[in-house]
């Protein structure tokens, strides 16, 4: 197996402006790199081999945390330990932290960025999750301007998204969670800083005893990163029970479609997203109280 890319052309954008151009230019021959933790170690195993590389991580103005409007926008470059570490973040969106507290490892998590691993739609990665849980959006913009593309339909297969093949991911914008906070993100790894062999992100409206309403996103278990809504409609509107819990880590389960490989077989898989739905719900409940 090749452990070294075939060799490509490496161009540095100044602009986004110039980036755009750049994938107008070479087309389906190019691939943006902000981080790099997600395109090289692709590149390494030649499971991808562009022709060009548009290394767009020296734009200064897509780093940013910024909130209006009852949401938070986060710039495509922000990296995962910004989020990480964030006291907006923490403060507004805690789950957004505590996933990206589960990322890699520290230099990933220091080089790493939010758009490039959303971009990229790795199945098994953590933030497609999080942003289904949060009803989150993405900002892009191509050579004809910006656009929006909700989470429900930016993933679109294994490591394919909307984008255009002339777009570039720029803003994640997801809505502040009303308060008292109610969210939580269980992951269940081989080891840290491995690939999640299950993730589930759980937010949910808490009012009194009554779930108001509830959102759950799920990873690793699917060729993209799924929405658990027959686990979701399990909780809405009913109290909080051990009964509820249990019926919606069920119904997650049971949603689910993972496959058999070294992290272990389908009906584990299934198992471990009932255990960790349950796990996340009610962590999340005891942060409302």
């Amino acid at each position: 197996m090749a452990v070294f890319p075939r060799s490509f052309s490496y161009v540095s954008a100044s602009s986004l402006g110039e980036a755009i151009e750049l994938l107008e230019k070479y087309g389906d021959e190019a691939k943006i790199l902000a981080g790099g933790h997600s395109l090289v170690p692709l590149m390494k195993l030649r499971l991808a081999s562009p022709q060009y590389i548009i290394d767009i991580s020296g734009i200064k103005d897509g780093d940013y945390i910024r909130e209006a409007d009852g949401a938070l926008s986060i710039g495509a470059l922000t990296t995962h330990h910004s989020i990480e570490t964030s006291d907006q973040i923490k403060e507004k969106c805690g789950i957004m932290a505590e996933a990206a507290s589960q990322i890699g490892d520290p230099q990933i998590r220091n080089a790493g960025t939010i758009g490039g691993a959303l971009a990229h739609a790795d199945p098994s990665g953590d933030w497609g999750a999080v942003i289904l849980a949060l009803n989150g959006e993405f900002k892009v913009r191509g050579p004809t301007g910006e656009r929006i593309i909700g989470v429900d339909q930016f993933f679109s297969g294994m490591f394919e998204t909307a984008l255009k093949p002339n777009e570039i991911l720029t803003e994640i914008r997801v809505p502040i969670p009303p308060q008292p906070k109610a969210g939580a993100y269980k992951k269940l790894e081989r080891k840290i800083g491995d690939f999640a062999t299950v993730g589930v992100a759980v937010q949910l409206n808490v009012a009194g005893n009554t779930i108001s309403d509830a959102d759950i996103g799920l990873t690793a278990v699917g060729s993209t990163p799924v929405r658990a809504v027959a686990a979701e409609d399990q909780l809405k509107g009913k109290a909080a029970d051990e009964t509820v819990i249990e019926a919606a880590g069920k119904a997650a389960s049971e949603v689910s479609e993972p496959t058999a490989d070294l992290r272990g077989s389908v009906e584990y898989k299934k198992a471990m997203v009932l255990e960790f739905t349950k796990r996340a719900i009610t962590q999340a409940l005891e942060r409302a109280k």
